[in-house]
């Protein structure tokens, strides 16, 4: 059944292109069909989908695919259809979509959920806890929609999530990018003979995006990146500070000052095998502490910090992947 309902949609798709003199392909129709089939299984992988039907989140779907996917390569292979849609956060598509028609019990999770997230990531994008509360206060603002569409609907940010990528993870780059440009309103009536650390920060950003990511690249993620790696980092270094004094002078030796295991043994007192087995149970017990601080305190998921941990561990000293990935090591 389920079957032939994406074969009808297809075939209808192609009666109404035919009937517009339009020239209708093959892969048109089939991208269509994966199109409909793709958004019903997002559907059917929602926790919770708040009532709404396959036809809501079709035409985000489809923006998501065209913009992500289509976009760079018009002739993707159609298998890649499937997979971009399978990827797509079901779950927070489906909030999102909700809140923009109107759900009040949508918009209560949506605040309930990501409030901690939001003021985590204000107070990383402010200069003083006053400054974080009246940006995370305009952030709900700006996700709700301070001007009215043409159908009488809010027109707020809630529009621009893709679904790609988490939404605690798209909260953080709106909350960064939305403080720049506060920032940069606020500059031009001071007119600050230097660049803040935020506006240093934005700038960088956005050219490493370029670079990186060509002209389609989004600033707004980059910054929303960047504010990211520098909480997981403080969060790293405050995880180090809590470590017991042998064990925070264990990892300077090893880690900043580069004596190997031996030579830092040496200077504790104990055999390399010792040193070896007390590192290796600090790996782990930093990488769970710096996990809690950021799911309990800032908010974040742990797919996240798993995420965050393998970007953080390239930008750092190479030799700290070990310590960021909570991993045994071999002895040198």
């Amino acid at each position: 059944m389920e079957k032939t309902a994406a074969f009808d949609e297809a075939a209808i798709f192609s009666i109404i292109c035919f009937a517009l003199g339009c020239r209708v392909t093959t892969r048109a129709v089939e991208i269509e069909k994966l199109l409909a089939e793709g958004t019903r299984r997002l559907l059917g992988r929602a926790t919770t989908n708040f009532a709404l039907t396959a036809e809501d989140l079709a035409q985000r779907v489809r923006a998501a695919v065209e913009k992500y996917l289509l976009r760079d390569d018009a002739n993707s292979a159609l298998d890649s259809v499937s997979n971009f849609i399978d990827k797509l956060q079901a779950d927070d598509l489906c909030l999102i979509v909700a809140c923009e028609r109107g759900e009040e019990a949508a918009w209560n999770e949506l605040v309930g959920r990501f409030a901690t997230t939001v003021k985590s990531a204000a107070r990383s994008a402010s200069s003083n806890e006053a400054a974080a509360e009246d940006l995370a206060q305009s952030i709900w603002a700006e996700l709700h929609g301070l001007r009215t569409r043409d159908d009488g609907r809010p027109a707020g940010k809630l529009a621009y999530y893709s679904g790609v990528g988490s939404l605690a993870g798209w909260l953080r780059a709106v909350v960064a990018q939305l403080a720049v440009d506060q920032h940069r309103k606020q500059s031009r009536l001071v007119q600050p003979e230097e660049d803040s650390e935020l506006e240093r920060l934005a700038n960088t950003t956005s050219k490493d995006a370029r670079l990186q990511f060509g002209a389609s690249g989004n600033p707004e993620e980059a910054v929303g990146d960047k504010l990211a790696q520098i909480e997981m980092q403080n969060a790293l270094f405050r995880a180090i500070r809590d470590l017991a004094d042998e064990d925070r002078l264990l990892v300077k030796l090893y880690y900043f000052d580069n004596l190997r295991l031996h030579e830092a043994g040496a200077v504790l007192g104990v055999h390399e095998a010792t040193a070896s087995r007390r590192l290796n149970r600090i790996h782990v017990r930093l990488h769970d502490r710096v996990e809690s601080i950021l799911i309990n305190e800032k908010g974040w998921t742990k797919a996240e910090t798993e995420r965050c941990f393998a970007e953080l561990a390239v930008h750092l000293q190479g030799d700290l992947e070990p310590l960021l990935a909570g991993k045994a090591m071999a002895p040198d």
